[in-house]
């Protein structure tokens, strides 16, 4: 279990870059890892994308909770059948109002998403604010590290086709 939370700089935690460093990590010594480079992740960054996302989303379910009006799905408008972000602006509406219950009856996967997500920005502005730095296990953290944006967006596009199935079939 080394590794996984730690002060900056001591020696059970991943030490932050020396000062001038790029932060950068060769991947070369990686175990099956690709070459070249990896940077390393900053909290501010994350809480930068994460603070976007967020607002992004209260922007359209306030929208949504004053017009009545949401985003067109083009799956839905073409097929009838709801895509696995289908429900979203109805969940994010159902929010705003407090009503946790129907959040997650529009959308049940996006609802759980959108709690492991609150609790990665809970993290990084702990982290951001001088707090312990929280990684996953060497060993996670190297399988990580050996997914490249392709094998992402593939995991993605495979367990998106699996909710679709199993939401619109059963």
């Amino acid at each position: 279990m080394g590794g996984m939370v730690g002060r900056r700089g001591d020696a059970g935690g991943d030490s932050a870059p020396a000062p001038g460093a790029t932060g950068a990590v060769r991947t070369g010594a990686i175990p099956g890892a690709t070459a070249g480079l990896v940077t390393s992740f900053r909290a501010g960054s994350g809480l930068k994308y994460l603070a976007g996302f967020f607002g992004g989303g209260v922007a359209l379910s306030a929208i949504y909770a004053v017009s009545g009006q949401g985003l067109p799905c083009p799956l839905r408008l073409l097929t009838g059948w709801e895509c696995p972000l289908c429900g979203g602006t109805r969940l994010g509406s159902a929010l705003l109002h407090g009503d946790l219950a129907g959040a997650f009856g529009y959308n049940p996967v996006v609802f759980i998403g959108l709690i492991v997500l609150t609790g990665f920005g809970v993290l990084w502005i702990v982290e951001a604010l001088g707090g312990p730095r929280v990684r996953p296990p060497a060993r996670i953290a190297a399988v990580l590290r050996t997914m490249t944006p392709t094998r992402w967006l593939i995991v993605g596009l495979v367990l998106s086709l699996i909710y679709v199935l199993a939401r619109n079939l059963l």
